[in-house]
């Protein structure tokens, strides 16, 4: 009875597609990740402004939104409490929108951008460091966040106010197709948001898996090798599944609750025993350069470096286009799992709550753990860039958090930190795949359903590890996730189109409308009284003058 929730067209195309794309790397390795690049290199080059245009765009319509009538909109029934409290709806949609990349990029983004500068910025000045220590909170900050919330404003408005129990992103669409929101279309639509989150997924995998090892061999001597990364991957498998078993309010907010607070601990340490003033004056110098510049930075498309004797950087393609392009593969999963767990908000808490919560924690990050690192390197304490170019991102991270005091204890919590970060966004992505080939969810998905999808986003990233063709999934799930361009203009459409509608038909507008229509009629009756007053003013003669100040005395 059970299975007959399952959407098994949706269900069987997502894992057949994830094969028809796994398979031929599997087999042609060179040549499929060639063809990949390609594609990639075509979409971010050729439609690159279109990215900028559409995050931008995304932006000032959710704080439009924030602050029209349609905030107002209550997420549940009249006079619903939030169904989790601040501090860990904050850290469940924290950790699923981010995971441990923000470990991964938080500690050493800023060393490519330091040899790599934008602007035309010459490598190592002075500018191209506070370029380096901005770009990254910019890249992670609000623009990525309100790409994230997006998706949450359909899903949660008819989830919660129209009480439909069904989590898809066709569905959420289904203003603007109609009934074609039943038919092929919705199941396109539906795929390839899964396909887009089964290789944002493999990405996630292929930053975090390795620096967990790196962090195990530091406290263990273990040789970070292929056996090393698939136990490592199998066991942070083994508790994102359980979780995602155990539930929402169980297994994933506990996780999400655990996660938050390690974090706050090595974030605390490292500002108290890092170089404490140097980090707060770059963070607060990189967020005024941020909000001096934001525009520049929103819309800088790099148009006269391609022509006559000037040199393109390709920075903006290289960094700014492909993470809004990234942000969009994971935005329907992270907008569905943010719209499940905002029931009591309304839909103006869910928006700014998002977008707020989401850029503090990233300024949080990049502003202690890669100002830490980049004063390391500007003292001469480390050269952290030259072993990030010789011997990889991971060694350079973990020579980072061990040259903190305590550095074995330290270590072991950022390790620790890493497997809870990566269980908890996993955890995040079974539960929202589970729900999206579903044809309905009231409670929860069904639980074989979730550990199916759990174990799922580990195989084939395992896979493909074994053969280096991690980098090649997360180009081709970008690639595939282009037309979640368009349908993120659907969402927000369909959103504003029905909660439009919904208000207007309210007892609350239609008394509002009254009210206002009265005042208008008072006012407009005042105007015509001021009016023939002024008007019988001008036409008194003399007499009448002389008789009304007569009157007077």
């Amino acid at each position: 009875m059970r299975n007959r929730l399952i959407d098994w067209p949706t269900f069987i195309g997502a894992f057949t597609l994830l094969l028809l794309v796994t398979i031929p790397l599997v087999i042609f390795p060179e040549k499929g990740e060639e063809m990949v690049s390609v594609a990639n290199t075509y979409i971010t080059t050729n439609f690159g402004v279109l990215y900028l245009l559409v995050g931008l765009m995304i932006f000032f319509f959710l704080i439009y939104v924030a602050f029209s009538s349609n905030g107002q909109v209550l997420l549940g029934d009249k006079g619903e409490k939030p169904e989790y409290n601040d501090f860990s709806w904050a850290g469940m949609l924290f950790c699923a929108g981010i995971g441990s990349s923000i470990l991964y990029w938080g500690t050493i983004e800023w060393a490519y951008y330091l040899q790599g500068p934008p602007f035309g910025v010459q490598p190592g000045t002075k500018e191209a460091i506070a370029w380096a220590t901005t770009y990254g909170i910019f890249h992670w900050g609000p623009i990525a966040w309100a790409i994230y919330t997006l998706p949450a404003l359909p899903i949660a408005y008819f989830y919660y106010v129209r009480k439909k129990p069904v989590l898809k992103i066709s569905e959420a669409t289904r203003p603007l197709i109609g009934k074609l929101a039943d038919g092929p279309l919705g199941t396109i639509i539906d795929i390839l948001f899964m396909f887009g989150l089964i290789g944002g997924a493999g990405t996630t995998l292929a930053l975090g898996t390795p620096m967990i090892a790196e962090g195990i061999n530091r406290l263990t001597g273990l040789n970070v090798n292929m056996t090393v990364k698939t136990i490592i991957l199998l066991f942070v498998t083994v508790i994102f599944a359980v979780s995602s078993y155990t539930g929402l309010k169980k297994g994933i907010k506990i996780l999400s609750d655990v996660n938050l607070y390690l974090a706050f601990f090595l974030l605390a340490f490292v500002f108290l025993f890092g170089p404490t003033r140097f980090i707060l004056e770059t963070t607060v110098n990189s967020i005024g350069l941020l909000l001096d510049n934001f525009f520049h930075m929103s819309t800088w498309t790099e148009p006269f470096n391609s022509l006559g004797p000037f040199d393109s950087t390709s920075f903006p393609e290289t960094w700014t286009v492909f993470y809004w392009a990234w942000w969009l593969v994971y935005a329907p999963f992270v907008g569905l799992f943010v719209a499940k767990i905002s029931r009591g908000r309304t839909i103006k808490q869910m928006v700014l709550g998002t977008m707020i919560y989401g850029t503090i924690g990233s300024i949080l990050f990049f502003g202690v753990l890669g100002n830490y690192a980049m004063h390391l390197q500007l003292t001469g304490e480390m050269d952290i860039i030259n072993t990030l170019n010789t011997e990889g991102a991971p060694v350079a991270i973990l020579d980072v958090i061990g040259s903190l005091p305590m550095s074995w204890f330290i270590i072991l919590v950022f390790t620790v930190l890493a497997i809870v970060f990566l269980a908890t966004t996993f955890d995040s992505s079974s539960y929202v795949l589970a729900a999206v080939v579903q044809k309905e969810v009231k409670d929860e998905p069904i639980r074989w359903n979730r550990l199916f999808w759990a174990f799922a986003l580990c195989i084939m990233p395992l896979t493909l590890m074994f053969i280096g063709g991690l980098d090649t999934l997360q180009t081709a799930s970008i690639v595939g996730g282009f037309p979640l361009l368009f349908i993120m203009v659907m969402l927000g459409w369909s959103f504003m189109k029905a909660s439009t509608r919904d208000i207007k038909a309210s007892d609350y507008y239609e008394s509002k409308k009254i009210e206002l229509n009265y005042r208008k009629i008072l006012e407009r009756l005042r105007r015509k009284k001021k009016a023939k007053d002024q008007q019988a003013e001008k036409q008194k003669g003399p007499i009448d003058a002389h008789f009304e100040n007569e009157k007077d005395k």
